[in-house]
């Protein structure tokens, strides 16, 4: 048989483009916006309501920290992409063996797919750099048990497995040319890095300027932390110029991974945010300041750049957190660092609506089916109504 040549170029580019779909597949992360839907908590609207929240606030990528079922039943038919967590706890047990990682997946993520998009697992949750070394060495046989499960029941394309880290990961990060990882914790990072750079899988950082300025608001402009009109900092040896902490600290991150030969790894924020109220002796945690990081923040993402040392490579984040949560252990900032308060409401403005409650002793308005979608009508819009009705 013969292919005319137009038809020959026509089925070059539907191989090229399956191709490109399978290499792209196990992306867990659409666009550049995305949230931590943390719940400790005893006040936290539905997940039912908290859907709805994020699909009016066009939140496409959410993290969790556990296999809650009732929250992954509510994303059912979100589109949202969803990533969910291994806990801590679990990992000596899931890096014993395979069959076990094969039982926790059959459980707790197969029976909500399709129609919950679940585009992650998360293998704990700063593990390297805290807790004890009993996690460090159960972090990459559980890793690679979980990816060598999905692969087995054909998920691994479509379901990445990362593991995200705080910065005490790094032995020194400034200026950020200069960062390397900890000597104790290499031994751990490196053959988790090559195993995760064989996979696809990004870089996954917790990177919270606001803690860096509590920590030494002193030395730190507040100005440079919160993204505002600074002078920024100068790196003598890379000859890189930021004008944001942030930036900073991702790009070190770049600079770390790069010692170690992973030029190509992407560096993904997994977590990031600032406390809208803290104790006396945390800095910077107030409502004022929260606002015009986040407000920055979303600004920054939404315009799709890079760093100054990858201009290329986009900035993704995930905002941290969703919600107030009212009984998390440690400082008063533990428990303030959501967009929305504990009711739905917004804990300050910076582009989205919040839930409305339908009176000072009820929890939430509820919302009006309209056919498969839904609606929230404002607080302003709720006032029209009611002056319309007189």
């Amino acid at each position: 048989m013969v292919f005319s040549s137009s038809f020959s170029f026509f089925l070059w580019l539907l191989i090229l483009s399956s191709t490109f779909s399978l290499v792209l597949g196990n992306k867990a992360f659409i666009g550049t916006y995305g949230v931590n839907y943390g719940r400790v908590a005893d006040n936290l609207p539905p997940p039912e309501s908290v859907v709805t929240l994020l699909k009016a606030a066009k939140i496409r990528n959410v993290r969790v920290y556990d296999v809650n079922p009732q929250v992954l039943s509510a994303f059912k038919g979100s589109g949202i992409c969803l990533s969910v967590c291994l806990p801590n706890e679990l990992l000596t047990d899931i890096g014993v063996g395979e069959d076990r990682a094969m039982n926790w997946i059959k459980d707790n993520v197969q029976p909500y797919l399709p129609g919950t998009k679940i585009c992650g697992i998360a293998i704990g949750n700063e593990i390297l750099g805290g807790g004890s070394v009993e996690l460090w060495e159960a972090l990459l046989p559980a890793a690679k048990n979980i990816y060598s499960a999905l692969d087995r029941l054909g998920l691994a394309h479509q379901i990445e497995v990362s593991s995200p880290h705080s910065e005490a990961v790094f032995a020194n990060s400034y200026p950020p040319s200069s960062c390397t990882f900890r000597d104790d914790i290499i031994p751990y990072m490196k053959p988790l890095l090559q195993f995760f750079s064989q996979i696809g899988t990004p870089f996954y950082i917790n990177a919270y300027p606001f803690l860096a300025y509590k920590n030494d608001p002193s030395h730190i402009d507040i100005n440079y932390a919160l993204m505002k009109k600074n002078h920024g900092i100068y790196d003598a040896k890379s000859k890189l110029h930021y004008d944001n902490m942030l930036d900073a600290q991702i790009d070190a991150s770049y600079f770390a991974l790069e010692k170690f030969g992973f030029d190509k790894m992407e560096v993904i924020v997994s977590e990031t945010g600032w406390a809208s109220k803290g104790d006396d002796n945390e800095a910077g945690a107030n409502v004022k300041n929260a606002r015009t990081y986040n407000k920055n923040l979303r600004k920054k993402l939404l315009k799709r750049k890079g760093t100054p040392h990858r201009p290329k490579m986009l900035v993704r984040a995930y905002i941290f957190a969703l919600f107030n949560e009212n009984l998390k252990p440690g400082p008063t900032s533990e428990r303030n660092f959501g967009l929305f308060k504990h009711d739905g409401s917004i804990a300050y403005d910076i582009g989205f609506t919040g839930l409305v409650p339908s009176s000072a002793t009820s929890s939430f308005l509820s919302f009006k089916d309209i056919g498969s979608s839904y609606v929230m009508v404002s607080s302003s819009c709720m006032a029209i109504l009611l002056l319309l009705a007189l």
